[in-house]
């Protein structure tokens, strides 16, 4: 295997680990946890971005991180499988769900990222991206209980930060307005406070948007100014005068 081949096969390794269930075994207790050290240390020393953090001490931060990554999945499998009527199990959100994987893939790249490691969690989730077409960057901040539906075409930058209890529809970009190249540091991508529904081919840019909590964002609208709490967004369909209306 190459490099981001071994990348890939460890993302499945820890989701198998957290999630035996995709194997058709029980549920780990925690000391399991330990079986991905190893894996987690061998891809550090084969860091082809010149890594120069110490090997052992971020394999074992890592598995120490995996309970809260665990926590924090079994409450977005909940939102997924309660915000969609589809959902049979809970056994199938894990399997066959392109937003658990999406969600999943980020929340351990965003573990690796906060140890500042290199190129290795872009990699897994430009992996998850290219296996579900949710392309979340690992440098995003994002709250517990997430949805994300359907999936496809979903867009979610470095800097932006969403709460708790958000849903996402397909298509959704929560993006960044153009800048120049040395503005890459400032926040460039929007705030979703708790508790908002954002609906399918929607596009949210700028660091300096917010959508307050509890609104709902109807599809195909285009956001680039704050929404107070407790709105509706909608897309009129008539002018570009009406485009947006806040109730």
């Amino acid at each position: 295997m190459n490099y981001r081949q071994k990348i890939e096969h460890f993302v499945e390794l820890t989701l198998d680990v957290l999630y035996p269930s995709r194997l058709g075994q029980v549920k780990p207790t925690s000391h399991q946890y330990c079986h991905l050290e190893k894996p987690m240390y061998d891809l550090m020393v084969g860091n082809i971005a010149d890594c120069c953090l110490d090997a052992d001490i971020v394999s074992k931060q890592f598995v120490e991180a995996l309970p809260e990554i665990h926590k924090k999945l079994d409450k977005d499998i909940e939102a997924l499988y309660d915000g969609d009527p589809a959902a049979a199990t809970i056994l199938e959100v894990v399997i066959a769900y392109p937003g658990f994987h999406g969600i999943a893939s980020y929340r351990i790249a965003n573990v690796l990222y906060q140890l500042e490691v290199p190129l290795i969690p872009r990699i897994i989730t430009e992996y998850s991206h290219s296996y579900t077409g949710i392309d979340i960057h690992p440098g995003a901040t994002i709250g517990e209980s997430i949805c994300i539906d359907h999936g496809t075409g979903v867009v979610i930058g470095e800097t932006c930060v969403i709460g708790d209890n958000v849903k996402i529809y397909q298509g959704v970009t929560l993006g960044a307005l153009s800048i120049p190249k040395d503005k890459s540091k400032a926040k460039r991508h929007p705030t979703i406070e708790d508790n908002v529904v954002i609906y399918a081919q929607a596009t949210i840019l700028g660091g300096n948007t917010i959508i307050g909590e509890n609104s709902i964002i109807g599809g195909n609208v285009w956001i680039t100014s704050s929404v107070p709490p407790n709105s509706k967004v909608i897309y009129d369909g008539t002018t570009l005068s009406k485009q947006l209306e806040i109730t």
